[in-house]
């Protein structure tokens, strides 16, 4: 995504310069009128692409239907959900799922621990292929975390309430932000009795080949709507397939990942 933004970026910088030589080479004719013209819509380009350039880039990639590249060796569809990359005569497509985490385990009984455990193992051995599960740890911020902690807490609260006050009240949905508004509270009982706050980003992936671009892209998202389903069930979390801007992020971590705090919270959406 950042090379196709540096390149309709020169690409609109290159525009403004034309417009600049057309302006001051046809004075007040025609020519310098279409050299103004072209000289602002590229200044105004390049611009808005340096600055949203990714809310911009996905609607052009989609409009066109063009392949968005990340590096001579990987690209990305029009529907920016898939990474692939050619191998000798195959062709490998991967897939990343964010685990949204609302419960950790170590709030569990012991019990309830080694349940959990037992239905992860067996969500993983039904598995007929190979998936990656990365964990991004680092220590937060303790006041900034009790602020976050006490926003998140409310909001589920809303939702809770909310939820509860419709005719017909989703029962998974209200388990659910139930769950939220527990685990917030621990985790603010736990940070208030000294008890340093972990931050935790979760991920998987999964890769599928294929004789074809087409096979491999299409074997891949059926490996991550299955993977989708198993991770939710087993380990009792939210997961999404990621797409566009947060697919690459994770498919950057698989190589180098953040350095600091500070990188790590502003890659948290």
């Amino acid at each position: 995504m950042m090379g196709q933004t540096k390149m309709y970026a020169y690409g609109a910088i290159g525009i403004a310069i034309l417009g600049m030589f057309l302006s001051f080479v046809g004075g007040k004719g025609i020519f310098g009128l279409i050299g103004g013209l072209l000289s602002g819509l590229g200044a105004m380009f390049a611009i808005l692409i340096l600055k949203y350039g990714y809310l911009i880039i996905p609607i052009l990639t989609k409009m066109f239907n063009k392949t968005a590249y990340v590096t001579g060796e990987y690209e990305i569809p029009a529907t920016e959900d898939v990474i692939v990359r050619k191998i000798g005569n195959e062709y490998c497509a991967s897939v990343f799922l964010a685990l949204k985490i609302y419960e950790s385990t170590t709030a569990k009984s012991l019990e309830e621990t080694i349940a959990y455990n037992e239905y992860f193992e067996r969500a993983i051995s039904n598995m007929r292929y190979v998936t990656k599960i990365s964990y991004l740890l680092y220590v937060e911020d303790v006041s900034k975390k009790i602020r976050d902690l006490e926003t998140k807490r409310a909001e589920a609260q809303l939702r809770l309430s909310r939820e509860k006050e419709k005719p017909e009240p989703d029962v998974l949905k209200i388990d659910r932000y139930e769950r939220e508004v527990g685990m917030m509270q621990n985790e603010i009982d736990k940070i208030v009795k000294g008890e340093k706050p972990m931050g935790v980003l979760a991920y998987a992936m999964t890769t599928a080949k294929g004789v074809s671009k087409e096979a491999a892209i299409a074997q891949a998202k059926a490996q991550g709507r299955e993977l989708r389903t198993a991770l939710a069930q087993a380990l009792t979390v939210e997961v999404e397939i990621l797409t566009a801007d947060e697919m690459l992020k994770c498919f950057e971590w698989e190589r180098f990942f953040p350095s600091s705090v500070s990188e790590v919270e502003d890659s948290v959406v």
